[in-house]
């Protein structure tokens, strides 16, 4: 685990805001899905259907299993989308350093970060350490 970081992903991290989005997500394992629905991610491949998706949408799912975890997610809004190099090693090295796993997910325009809820608050301040600017409007559930 590193704690030099590259200069070009502290830049681009200073230029960067996260905000906590408000809920409890799970990881789902699923038989079927008619409809993604109002789901965060619905992802299908030729062994499984999985979804994160917040606990009050849970029923309606066709639910084979679960994660045991709760989590939390953080959106990072990323000053230069695709080309921040070491973006996201750097920040998950730091959060690794913190004892934490991190899930990730990458969009277009946004990466995201699913932290165990418990864990919320460690995760919250090592983004603001490196250097990310808080743009939540929703800190609690």
């Amino acid at each position: 685990m590193s704690t030099t970081y590259s200069g070009a992903a502290l830049e681009a991290i200073s230029k960067s805001s996260f905000q906590i989005q408000p809920g409890i997500y799970v990881y789902a394992k699923v038989a079927s899905l008619e409809s993604d629905g109002d789901h965060f991610l619905v992802t299908r491949d030729h062994d499984e259907i999985t979804v994160v998706t917040r606990m009050n949408n849970l029923v309606e799912l066709d639910l084979l299993e679960r994660n045991k975890d709760d989590y939390r997610l953080i959106a990072l809004n990323v000053s230069v989308p695709f080309y921040s190099v070491g973006f996201l090693a750097t920040i998950t090295d730091a959060l690794a350093g913190k004892g934490m796993n991190v899930l990730i997910v990458s969009t277009y325009s946004k990466d995201y970060l699913l932290v165990r809820s418990d864990l919320i608050e460690t995760a919250e301040r090592a983004l603001l350490a490196l250097g990310f600017t808080d743009a939540s409007e929703h800190k609690s559930l």
